[in-house]
């Protein structure tokens, strides 16, 4: 089977999101799809937000927030994921466009609808470039074991080798 699945796992704060910002800045290809990203306050990271490559921008988890779903000190908020994240990867699937999905992890994976249209996304016709949580959690190791994925390990000291490779399988499928 074909690998059109590429997906960077590693440790937390290891540079996955900044790989993949790059990766599709430089790939230079039509892309739709979401990263999740730190917000910081005094110097502290305080939360997550969802930002679409569109520019869409919503609340994914903060601490201080009740939410029946909590991922370690963080109270997670589902809207924005399925409000922004689910909407820009089915405009990508639309339109054919590589999905960006960053990144498959502890707070998304409380949505059944982000496990549907991950799933839906990977099946697709469309190439996949994402993050995925290094955790094992039986959603994320059905994924990885997947025959038409490739799972990349990241950590700083391989960032700019990863990059190179990752650009030129993408640019190969």
């Amino acid at each position: 089977m074909k690998i059109k699945n590429i997906l960077i796992t590693g440790k937390p704060r290891c540079g996955k999101t900044t790989l993949i910002k790059q990766l599709v800045k430089e790939l230079n290809i039509p892309a739709s799809g979401f990263f999740t990203e730190e917000i910081i306050e005094n110097g502290e990271r305080t939360g997550f937000k969802i930002v679409s490559l569109s520019g869409k921008e919503g609340l994914l988890a903060k601490k201080e927030i009740y939410s029946k779903f909590k991922v370690s000190k963080y109270g997670v908020v589902l809207d924005a994921l399925e409000e922004i994240g689910i909407k820009e990867v089915e405009k990508g699937l639309q339109s054919h466009a590589l999905i960006v999905i960053d990144e498959i992890g502890s707070m998304e994976l409380f949505s059944k609808k982000f496990k549907k249209i991950a799933l839906k996304a990977l099946d697709s016709d469309c190439k996949v470039l994402g993050a995925i949580t290094i955790k094992s959690d039986p959603f994320c190791d059905m994924i990885k074991q997947r025959k038409d994925i490739k799972v990349f390990f990241l950590q700083r000291e391989n960032f700019d080798e990863l990059k190179k490779e990752i650009k030129k399988k993408v640019t190969l499928i």
